[in-house]
């Protein structure tokens, strides 16, 4: 009974003019930012961000939700006309997307990553509701050790889960490091303020944010020359039939079952799950031979899956208050501007923020229906716009969203500041999401891991005869020592090749 109270306070707050407003232009901006190859869902929060800082919390969240999932669908598009996927999460829609479009059959290829995108985003909104209450529950009874494993599991799980796990590591301590900057959340004095009054309070996350993630990309872009292909619009085929549907049901769960295990782990993401989506569909398919060659479910298992990742990902972000992707560190970063912060708590202090996160994932993704076959033609001129104008105008927008959250030109050098070091830390394929992840999760590390040694009297072993915090450690340990030791095997394959 009180949960389908709490549903009806979420409904109360997304079916209004201003709920549904939020949705639909997070559903098109989202939309719109995954289809320009080179811009994904994150890219794109990170660009709005400053534009939430006037609105109301419930608003900005849910217009975030709409941006989420709109961007996870949009980078199908490029993949299927250009064969360049829109977001790093679309890479494996190419290998049938692309060939079924240049067999004269793109409406079937649209309409498949559409109609998966959906299928995967409902049954996740539907999982979050069922994972997200319960680990939130048993939360409540977490103390400072258990939050000081769980942060430290989130970050050690992105190392590990980077091409290079050292590379990951140190990707990860970086954000720990800035995270620092500023106030001592317990001895009250600045640290590594370098007698600037901008650093008081440290680094704040808008600017951080649109640094790192957004002006980065841009730079890299501009740096690799990266170059799109000019598409015409042309639907030669018509969209899928109930028949393909059931068709590809199979793989569509499959998929949806698996962007939900993936995005429930810190750092895994929906670019990793697709590719697990892809390789099972393929795995378990009576005709595996025809993948790569234009078969339709290798379009719909992966599609369903990074769709169903947003789902799994706000799992551990609403119940433990821990990041599942680079996404959701920017959703954590709109709650902390707002004066939220995620967690077990939320439900009990705010319940109508993640009921309405709930509802509104659900609507997002119905939402997404109806928007995407209004703007597949708009979609396709955004793509073909040059990459000259496209930069200065993203370019634009950054530093004037910047600028405007404090009237400050600190924000803008911060912008700069990140914006260089994201671009050097892609040129050497440092994984900037784990440092992203350790800039917002420093602020959790720190003060519960010191608050632990301060209830303990400065005994370590508080960490160890604590059940939970004990496993979660134990399994952090073993993620970082299983990612060692698959690099060094992969080096001595690499080397005996």
């Amino acid at each position: 009974m009180e949960f389908l109270q709490n549903i009806a306070l979420g409904s109360s707050v997304v079916f209004t003019f201003k709920g549904l407003a939020s949705i639909i232009a997070g559903v098109v901006a989202g939309t719109i930012g995954g289809a320009i190859p080179g811009i994904n869902a994150t890219m794109t929060m990170a660009i709005l961000l400053p534009f939430t800082w006037g609105m109301d919390p419930t608003a900005a969240i849910l217009m975030y939700v709409g941006i989420y999932c709109g961007g996870q669908y949009g980078g199908s598009i490029p993949s299927v006309l250009i064969g360049t996927p829109g977001t790093p999460s679309s890479a494996a829609t190419v290998m049938d997307g692309y060939p079924l479009h240049l067999q004269g059959k793109t409406g079937l290829a649209l309409g498949m990553s559409l109609y998966a995108s959906v299928f995967g985003g409902i049954v996740s909104s539907v999982a979050l509701m069922i994972f997200a209450i319960p680990l939130a529950k048993v939360a409540l009874a977490f103390g400072p050790p258990e939050y000081f494993a769980l942060a430290l599991l989130g970050l050690t799980l992105v190392a590990s889960l980077s091409t290079d796990v050292f590379k990951g590591l140190i990707a990860a301590a970086l954000g720990l490091l800035l995270a620092t900057i500023g106030l001592d959340p317990f001895a009250g004095i600045v640290r590594f303020g370098f007698g600037s009054e901008h650093l008081i309070e440290g680094f704040e996350i808008i600017p951080f944010y649109m640094g790192i993630f957004a002006l980065s990309q841009v730079l890299y872009i501009i740096f690799k020359k990266i170059r799109r292909e000019v598409v015409e619009y042309r639907i030669t085929s018509k969209y899928p039939s109930t028949l393909d549907f059931i068709r590809c049901l199979p793989s569509m769960l499959m998929g949806s079952a698996i962007g939900m295990f993936v995005g429930a782990m810190p750092g895994a993401g929906a670019s990793i799950a697709c590719w697990l989506g892809y390789n099972e569909a393929k795995r378990w398919s009576r005709h595996p031979e025809e993948f790569g060659k234009g078969a339709l479910e290798g379009v719909a298992a992966p599609e369903a899956t990074n769709n169903a990742v947003t789902g799994g990902a706000m799992v551990p972000l609403l119940s433990l208050g821990i990041p599942g992707s680079g996404s959701t560190a920017v959703m954590l970063g709109v709650l902390i501007i707002h004066g939220l912060r995620p967690g077990p708590m939320l439900f009990v202090t705010n319940p109508e923020i993640p009921y309405s996160i709930f509802v509104s994932l659900f609507v997002s993704n119905v939402i997404m229906i109806f928007v995407a076959l209004m703007l597949i033609k708009l979609l396709i001129k955004v793509v073909n716009i040059p990459e000259t104008i496209m930069n200065a105008c993203i370019l634009a927008i950054i530093f004037v969203g910047a600028y405007s959250v404090n009237n400050s030109m600190f924000d803008i050098f911060t912008v700069l500041l990140f914006g260089v070091l994201g671009l050097i830390m892609k040129i050497y394929d440092y994984p900037i999401t784990a440092t992203a992840l350790g800039f917002v999760l420093g602020y959790l590390v720190e003060t519960n891991f010191r608050r632990s040694l301060t209830l303990s009297k400065g005994d370590w072993s508080v960490f160890m005869t604590n059940p939970i915090s004990m496993v979660i450690i134990i399994l952090s340990i073993l993620s970082v020592a299983y990612a060692v030791y698959c690099n060094h095997f992969r080096r001595k394959r690499g080397a005996a090749e």
